[in-house]
């Protein structure tokens, strides 16, 4: 469904109905209501579990467990039975790793993950004919399979590249090793944690687990993007609250620009039969534009506040600047600014999400570096 528009019946959410008479008194479909209403849930367990189950003093085996069941159960709490698609393609992944030779885990489990997405399109799409259900589990489905295949090619590369083309240039980032095949815990940690669970976006697992054990800051602190500079261990780790409520603030803005404009401009109309049949072909095409561009500020929304989650549990922070302040945008997944005064179509696409882009390169450049070295050994 559009976010905004009015549900035809509330049986066809999968998720809980608990909110229901929410849902009705507001005006928005249920499986909206508990979107919403498990990401400020999120965004309290962040904080909490920043502050009371702080690496300083927590297991990590503690905070993966966590991490993992709050996921899960946001997933059955706004998916129902379908959150079942989520937990079936990760144990598969993890089955894969433990018991194939890790020269094919990447691709088995690329296999596994595409094919299980595929077969789950299809059956909504011919099967089911979109019908049964508002709420859209392919998202999240989406995000864990992109975790799932980039965590493979790692563990079967031992790094992996991102590479942008700058003219002639191309510009290689690498990342760590990661030869070690991670616990039951720590696989479903990463993949089904709360903070990213909905929305995203996709992270690197050494980052991950580095956070999860207390080393995410420090070693930003103490890595290049902070000038050389030492000293910093022995410095209070930098606070996200400034960086959250400056997200949580662009949330309120395009909320606001929602209930004004978009809803006012819904895009299903674009399809309304009596407006195709009595409208030019000039009103058509304007009114489709407008209400195209009205629509971003959703996704503006949630990607910001999936953010802004991230950080308020302590994650996403990319180092200091050139001002030499925190920079908290390790996670982030659009840039509002690029995408609105975007002039070429590529500056729009390397602003809008921005996490899946990486991913898309990273797999590219991975399958390619592999072709390359099959066709060589030939």
């Amino acid at each position: 469904t559009v976010m905004g528009e009015p549900v035809q019946t509330a049986f066809k959410s999968t998720g809980a109905l608990w909110l229901l008479p929410l849902s009705e008194y507001l005006g928005f479909p249920v499986d909206q209501v508990n979107f919403m209403t498990s990401q400020l849930f999120a965004l309290i367990a962040a904080f909490w579990f920043r502050l009371y189950l702080s690496p300083t003093h927590t297991n990590p085996l503690v905070r993966h467990a966590v991490a993992a069941l709050f996921g899960i159960a946001i997933l059955f709490f706004c998916f129902g039975w379908y959150a079942s698609h989520m937990l079936t393609v990760v144990l598969g992944s993890y089955l894969i790793i433990i018991k194939r030779d890790i020269n094919n885990v990447h691709s088995y489990t690329m296999i596994w993950a595409i094919g299980y997405l595929t077969v789950c399109q299809v059956i909504r799409v011919y099967i089911f004919n979109y019908g049964i259900l508002s709420t859209d589990f392919s998202g999240p489905l989406m995000m864990v399979i992109q975790k799932l295949t980039s965590l493979a090619f790692q563990l079967h590369d031992g790094k992996y590249m991102v590479f942008f083309s700058l003219l002639y240039f191309l510009i290689f980032i690498l990342f760590s090793l990661h030869s070690q095949i991670p616990s039951l815990f720590e696989y479903l940690s990463y993949n089904l944690n709360f903070l990213s669970v909905l929305v995203g976006p996709c992270s690197d697992y050494k980052d991950y687990i580095d956070f999860i054990e207390g080393r995410h800051i420090i070693s930003r602190l103490h890595s290049g993007a902070c000038n050389g500079q030492n000293g910093y261990k022995k410095q209070v780790e930098p606070s996200p609250v400034r960086a959250v409520s400056e997200k949580l603030l662009i949330c309120a803005g395009c909320m606001l620009f929602f209930l004004i404009v978009t809803r006012s401009l819904p895009i299903t109309y674009n399809v309304d039969p009596h407006f195709l049949a009595n409208a030019s072909f000039m009103t058509r095409l304007i009114y489709a534009f407008f209400s195209i561009q009205a629509s971003r500020p959703k996704f503006y929304f949630a990607w910001t506040l999936a953010d802004a989650v991230n950080n308020a549990a302590g994650y996403g922070f990319a180092g200091m600047d050139e001002n030499g302040r925190p920079s908290w945008d390790l996670l982030c997944n659009v840039n509002i600014l690029g995408i609105e005064t975007a002039t070429s179509f590529k500056t729009f696409i390397d602003n809008w999400n921005i996490r899946t882009g990486i991913w898309l390169k990273i797999l590219l450049v991975s399958v390619v570096h592999i072709f390359c070295i099959c066709l060589c050994n030939k």
